[in-house]
């Protein structure tokens, strides 16, 4: 049997690691390289790539994609796609969900991995239809958490919703790195024997856990796994990928890497860490191993936006009452996975109830829309005195919240006239308004600053 790996390097480990701040010109020249490897896919956009791109790296990140497809001939391009939410935090309207998807697979994306932070699948509809009708892979997601209404029968139940709506694949997503080796292959046992689809685990290092959970999905009959090449592996981001293929093949299975390769990739990149550490980009703190997450739950990205916001407060010693209240205001919200946007929200809840000295005397504008049911189903009872706070005699939402949003996709193409460039534009203004207008300004300053000339001889 073959097992497939994705290479995170250039989307998940780079955002894991270094918040995403891995310009093109940093990996422009090792693209071919990795080409070359023999990987399943290259996972390269989406996530926070595109926020980063326009915000930090004075990047269009649909020029970006581009230029890697121009180098990456053989290899399938990844992506991760929040379903309604696309690659923000809040729902867009349907049309705006299919002109996004169409417009990542004209530029060069080939699977999508499709999720929604709740597990509600009517906030992934749009965007798996849109991705079949393009002729590329969808790849539904099964967001991971454990608690005391998750268990293998609502995960298969899951498996058979995915497969019913027509993915081609089905991705297993632990984003905290909480899932142990026996969990593993339950949970991957239990998706094989009640689907016929290829089957993906997608974990993290953070707790030490990934490599024996891998192992064991893999004994289960697991068909593909994310890792990173060894340079940018471990703590927040994924399992080595030399190491993994390694053990797989000597677990008997093949995998199609090249070694050799292999060793050339990390070795490019050894070189780059060496450059993020000393400038601080790379915190030693992302880097290690932290079992704290197998108590809280909390992800390697939801823990340092915490202590960043603790420490903006000067309240970095309340961290740990913090962490103590996160899995509270979890299990009162009815217990969602904790992954983008979910996990900020209650991260940042949980910090607002310790700091203000009584638990919900403040609610964001996010939970109140959670409660509601903007988001989405909660997966299971929201807590009835943070309900009649939020809601007072009102009803929660019960349908799609997506079905009350008009198009927005030609209303916002007319409005940016004379702004945006081309339909890409559009969508990265739509994505992130202020974020994408600054990018455009400062695109404009750099071309009309740029001098073209002549040289003629005499």
């Amino acid at each position: 049997m073959k097992v497939n790996i994705t290479e995170t390097i250039l989307r998940d480990a780079n955002q894991s690691l270094i918040a995403t701040r891995m310009p093109f010109s940093d990996f422009e020249e090792i693209l071919e390289t990795l080409d070359q490897a023999g990987y399943y896919s290259l996972e390269c956009w989406g996530g926070a790539t595109f926020d980063s791109c326009l915000r930090y790296l004075d990047e269009d990140p649909w020029e970006r994609l581009r230029k890697i497809k121009s180098k990456v001939k053989n290899t399938k391009l990844q992506m991760l796609f929040r379903g309604q939410n696309i690659l923000g935090y809040k729902h867009y309207p349907d049309d705006v969900v299919r002109k996004f998807v169409a417009h990542a697979a004209k530029n060069g994306i080939d699977i999508f991995r499709i999720f929604d932070a709740l597990n509600d699948f009517r906030n992934i509809e749009t965007a798996v239809d849109e991705v079949k009708k393009q002729g590329k892979h969808a790849q539904g997601c099964i967001c991971y958490t454990t608690s005391p209404i998750h268990n293998l029968e609502k995960y298969a139940a899951m498996g058979k919703q995915l497969e019913k709506m027509g993915v081609h694949s089905i991705c297993i997503k632990d984003m905290a790195g909480i899932m142990g080796p026996q969990e593993a292959y339950d949970l991957v046992k239990a998706l094989k024997e009640s689907v016929k689809l290829p089957v993906y685990l997608h974990t993290h290092s953070t707790t030490g856990l990934g490599p024996i959970t891998y192992a064991k999905a893999i004994e289960a009959g697991c068909d593909g796994i994310d890792t990173a090449i060894s340079s940018f592996s471990g703590g927040t981001s994924q399992p080595p990928t030399e190491t993994m293929n390694y053990a797989i093949k000597q677990m008997g299975y093949e995998t199609s890497l090249n070694e050799k390769t292999l060793k050339k990739i990390n070795d490019y990149f050894k070189t780059l860490r060496t450059g993020y550490i000393s400038s601080g980009l790379m915190d030693p703190f992302v880097m290690g191993t932290e079992t704290d997450a197998l108590v809280y739950q909390v992800p390697g990205g939801m823990l340092s936006n915490l202590i960043s916001q603790l420490k903006a407060q000067n309240a970095i010693d309340k961290l740990e009452e913090v962490l103590e209240e996160t899995p509270r205001v979890r299990k009162d919200m009815g217990y969602p996975p904790l992954v983008t946007p979910m996990s900020q929200m209650v991260g940042v809840q949980a910090a607002t109830n310790v700091l203000s000295g009584e638990r919900y005397k403040t609610i964001s504008k996010e939970i109140k829309s959670y409660v509601k049911g903007e988001y989405g189903q909660a997966p299971g009872e929201i807590d009835s005195e943070l309900m009649k706070k939020v809601l007072g005699d009102e009803k929660p939402m019960t349908h799609r919240f997506a079905d009350d949003m008009e198009p927005a996709f030609e209303k916002t193409k007319k409005e940016l006239q004379g702004i945006a460039r081309n339909d890409e534009d559009v969508l990265s203004y739509i994505a992130f308004p202020q974020i994408a207008e600054t990018f455009f300004k400062k695109r404009e300053e750099r071309e009309s600053k740029t001098v073209n000339y002549t040289i003629t001889r005499k």
